[in-house]
């Protein structure tokens, strides 16, 4: 492929684009499902006309995205939504191999990435793809005379969809977001073996530290907890579960793990990972309880989830031990490293999840995006689900580039379902 118009961008190093292309080729080859909606994209040219803005984590499964909805004719621009998640070399690519304009810099500050939330909505998108739903909070609340411009928006973070429904309920959502986030083909992949893999990659790359035998405390028993926790276990940790569930709370004691509140979790446990999408649900009294070089780090969005400001405030000194690992050492005598800076330490410290995973996950952003544009007009303000038949779609695409069969039901099977008169 020639390289492509040289876009507006702000990366950090366009030569690091060679290295970066060769990444986004190996990551497509496990990405069969986001090709195939692709190569329909090219030919059916859905986004015709449209402008699209990509707020994510501009790794090289997000780059195959990007290469996706262009195909389908997208005016599309991409930005970072987190700081520490950008791959700088498929940033660089994705701009001289795919002129594609992307503004995301690994380690950028929060004024550099507010900055480029407001370069995204001066591209004047009809369609916002979101991870944390920022830039849709900041149209809403600083660029309201843009709103008139949105078909719609897609989200695939817990975080986001909190954020989303709490618009809506406040009356000012005034357009269709799709929630890709609890889709079948999306949570129960890439929350529990996406987030699960690599959020214990992204430990192990930051600490080196054997995971068989500590005591690993698992905060929140969604999807991707689960997928933490089972990980963890098979790692030979000695898995704890904090949870406000009460269901989810049972399941945890069902599936074999400790449960406990926080408060007493906080004084037993070796390494801590958050996963629940709320604020400071490891708060200042827990680091205070914690024993000598406890590890925490966060893979849920936003690195609210840790009460960082606590530690900073207190701790008597702090020293950088290890790449993306922080040493903080508080006033009782004992340390706390902080792993990742409290950002999602599997973009932090790794490389995201397993492409995969997110060949489903970005299956659901690219036809959630032309499922809007289809039902422009026709779908009031709210938040949306993924339809099933789209979700199904995926999961067949998956299975048949894996060569896998399934059985279908017979006409007398299918008629035997839709009655009741028949019966045992």
């Amino acid at each position: 492929m020639t390289a492509a118009a040289q876009p507006k961008c702000e990366v950090k190093d366009l030569s690091l684009a060679p290295q970066g292309k060769e990444r986004i080729e190996w990551a497509e080859r496990e990405m069969p499902v986001l090709r195939q909606i692709r190569e329909r994209f090219a030919k059916e040219k859905p986004f015709e006309g449209i402008r699209l803005v990509a707020c994510c984590h501009v790794t090289t499964e997000t780059g195959n995205l990007a290469r996706a909805l262009k195909a389908g004719g997208a005016d599309a621009m991409l930005i970072a939504s987190n700081p520490l998640s950008t791959q700088d070399d498929n940033a660089a690519s994705l701009v001289v191999d795919y002129g594609i304009p992307v503004f995301a810099i690994k380690g950028e500050d929060n004024e550099t990435y507010h900055r480029h939330v407001q370069l995204a909505l001066d591209h004047k998108p009809n369609i916002i793809i979101d991870d944390g739903s920022d830039v849709t909070a900041t149209l809403i609340k600083e660029r309201q005379h843009q709103m008139g411009d949105i078909i719609g928006t897609t989200e695939e973070t817990t975080t986001g969809i909190v954020r989303l429904r709490a618009m809506f309920n406040d009356g000012v959502l005034s357009f269709p977001a799709m929630n890709v986030n609890d889709a079948e083909t999306k949570h129960f992949f890439d929350n529990r073996y996406g987030t699960g893999q690599s959020t214990l990659d992204g430990i192990i790359r930051a600490t080196n530290i054997l995971l068989a035998g500590k005591t690993v405390v698992v905060v929140g028993y969604g999807w991707c907890g689960k997928g933490c926790a089972l990980r963890a276990k098979g790692m030979g940790a000695d898995v704890v579960v904090t949870e406000v569930n009460a269901v989810r709370a049972l399941e945890a004691k069902m599936d074999g793990f400790r449960v406990m509140p926080m408060n007493q979790a906080a004084s037993i446990g070796d390494v801590f990972i958050t996963v629940t999408g709320n604020k400071h649900v490891i708060d200042a009294h827990h680091f205070d309880a914690m024993k000598d070089g406890a590890i925490v780090c966060n893979s849920g969005h936003f690195d609210l989830e840790l009460n960082l400001d606590y530690v900073k405030e207190k701790a008597t000194s702090k020293r950088v031990v290890r790449q993306f690992a922080e040493e903080y050492h508080m006033p009782s005598g004992k340390s706390v490293i902080v792993l990742g800076e409290g950002r999602l330490i599997n973009l932090a410290a790794a490389e995201g999840h397993p492409s995969a995973v997110m060949d489903m996950s970005f299956a659901n952003q690219a036809l959630a995006c032309e499922h809007l544009v289809k039902n422009k007009g026709k779908l009031q303000p709210g938040v949306y689900n993924i339809p099933e038949d789209i979700d199904q779609e995926i999961a067949r695409l998956k299975l048949n580039a894996l060569g896998i069969e399934m059985d279908t039901l017979t006409q007398d099977q299918i008629d035997y379902l839709n009655s009741w008169t028949v019966g045992t």
